[in-house]
């Protein structure tokens, strides 16, 4: 997707590590505005060839007195100001375009975070029609804070402790938010984008996913040449499926689907999910049972990013050899191999701090990004990277994919294998898993709150509990269940079952699954942990 191909005006978001910023890119796509989020740290060069038309700078972690601190590019000041571009500082954004515009940043007397009150002091500007002296509930998170503002700014809110809450350099289109407008924390902070990017900067709110759907069938067909032949990984969950339709509407039969039984899929995930390609989608796909292959290979690896690469490295090699032999069928080998990639999964990638390469902390190597070698063979085609998980859901039913595909939970890439704490192959603690999740599963369908859920699933812990069964001692396995409600996985929080839907589970678990005398329930949100346990 060419993010200048967009009907709509772009809002870029430079990234400077707050844990916040992929809301702020979430916030502005829900005003119909399209908003992509980049390396705070990006060149120059990648910003003024994405022709963004207001430029946002998110919150961090940094202060802007430390060495490391991140900044925009050398250049970035005397090119916005030459093309009338917005600029819009969040937080620790305020601050670094307060220093490098000539005023000071010092640290707070008092430092704010929380729910904190501030009050407008100039009835025009960021706060359109709001009065003077009128007041709103902000979520605040510095410990820095403007001490002298640069010539032409003005402050225009302040906390009730005084500090400066908002400034604008209305002549140079400079504008800054010491707090974050984008968390629900903030309840008039949308309302405050939407006037910023409506009212001040004249951003016109027609981006739509139908957009999306044109601009990346142009993208498919300018990129895979008119005799050139594609491979797709199908999993059978929503972006892999959604990614597949849409290549297909594209370039028709020569995309060929496949569907790879690592060993490590749910219970009789296999024929549900090839009986449902054929018979809801009719999407040529083959079955490659690689079962022993992966598990192989697995034995005895313990440590999850390890289990990862492993997986990644195998399923390229697979889509290698399905190459070689559709190749040698149709007289020219595929070049192209389609993924299911989402935007979270490229913004959780990013390299930690230090490395050089970026500012951002690495939550995971996603398997669709962080898991492939470095010599693989076939190109890749990632349709959905910009998009988010309910964004990619819209697609698909613009497509007409079916209602159940699009409402299944996520699955991730390496399967099973990040839900087996440990070595996946030992003992039976796969089959054991494949039991505890298809009855928590089920009974959450059964109990209608299947739609209701972002993602659920059980865990093989890599410990054993005393217990009693049947008038005997055991010393068997514990599971956990993980529930969770989310509108992007880039954020969480657990779901709260009610007590007797859970006395049900357990019993069911602990009564049918042979080896399992313990059933514990997680209940973190994201953050801390992370959906997935490993």
């Amino acid at each position: 997707m060419d993010p200048k191909a967009v009907k709509s005006d772009l809002v870029l978001i430079l990234d400077y590590g707050s844990q916040y910023t992929h809301l702020i890119t979430r916030r502005i796509r829900s005003l119909s505005v399209f908003s992509l989020c980049i390396s705070g740290t990006s060149p120059l060069s990648t910003i003024t060839s994405l022709n963004p038309k207001v430029v946002i700078l998110s919150g961090g972690p940094h202060s802007v007195h430390s060495l490391d601190s991140p900044s925009f590019p050398s250049g970035f000041i005397e090119w916005v100001c030459s093309n009338g571009v917005f600029v819009l500082g969040i937080c620790y954004g305020l601050q670094l375009l307060v220093q490098r515009l000539g005023g000071e940043v010092r640290v707070g007397e008092k430092q704010e975070y929380g729910r904190m009150e501030i009050e407008v002091g100039k009835n025009s500007g960021i706060f359109g029609g709001k009065m003077v002296g009128d007041r709103q509930i902000v979520w605040m998170s510095h410990g820095d804070e403007a001490a002298q503002l640069p010539k032409g700014f003005e402050v225009v809110a302040r906390s009730q402790q005084g500090s400066v809450a908002a400034v604008e350099d209305r002549e140079r289109r400079f504008y800054g938010l010491q707090y974050h407008p984008e968390v629900t924390h903030s309840p008039e902070g949308m309302e405050t984008l939407r006037y910023f990017l409506s009212n001040i900067c004249g951003v016109n709110p027609g981006w739509k996913m139908e957009d999306i759907l044109d601009e990346e069938i142009k993208v498919i067909k300018g990129t895979v040449g008119t005799d050139d032949h594609v491979i797709c990984a199908l999993s059978g969950g929503v972006d892999s499926t959604v990614a597949a339709t849409l290549v297909h509407k594209a370039i028709g039969d020569r995309l060929h689907c496949v569907f790879v039984d690592n060993g490590l899929l749910r219970y009789k995930e296999r024929e549900r999910v090839m009986e449902t390609f054929e018979r809801d989608l009719h999407l040529p796909v083959t079955c490659v049972d690689a079962r022993d292959q992966f598990l192989s290979k697995l034995k005895g690896v313990v440590d999850p990013e390890m289990k990862r690469k492993i997986i990644g490295k195998e399923f390229i090699a697979i889509f290698d050899a399905f190459a070689q032999d559709l190749g040698n069928k149709l007289g020219k080998k595929p070049a192209y191999l389609v993924q299911g990639t989402l935007y979270p999964d490229v913004i959780e990638s990013c390299p930690p701090p230090g490395t050089g390469r970026n500012h951002s902390h690495t939550i995971k190597s996603h398997h669709n990004v962080g898991g492939l070698p470095k010599d693989m063979k076939l190109k890749l085609i990632e349709p959905l990277k910009l998009l988010f998980k309910d964004e990619v859901r819209k697609l698909g039913k613009i497509l007409n994919v079916p209602e159940p595909f699009l409402k299944r939970h996520p699955f991730p890439g390496p399967g099973l294998a990040v839900r087996v704490l440990g070595d996946v192959t030992e003992g039976n603690a796969l089959d054991i898993l494949r039991q505890v999740d298809e009855i928590f599963i089920q009974s959450i369908k059964d109990a209608g709150l299947y739609d209701s859920i972002w993602q659920a699933f059980a865990v093989f812990l890599p410990v054993k509990s005393v217990g009693v069964q049947g008038d005997q001692r055991t010393h068997s396995h514990v599971v956990a269940l993980r529930a969770v409600t989310s509108q992007d996985g880039m954020t969480a929080d657990w779901y709260n079952f009610e007590h007797k839907f859970l006395d049900d589970v357990a019993r069911k678990i602990c009564n049918s699954v042979r080896g399992v005398n313990r059933v514990v329930q997680d209940i973190t949100s994201k953050p801390p942990s992370t959906i997935e346990w490993e």
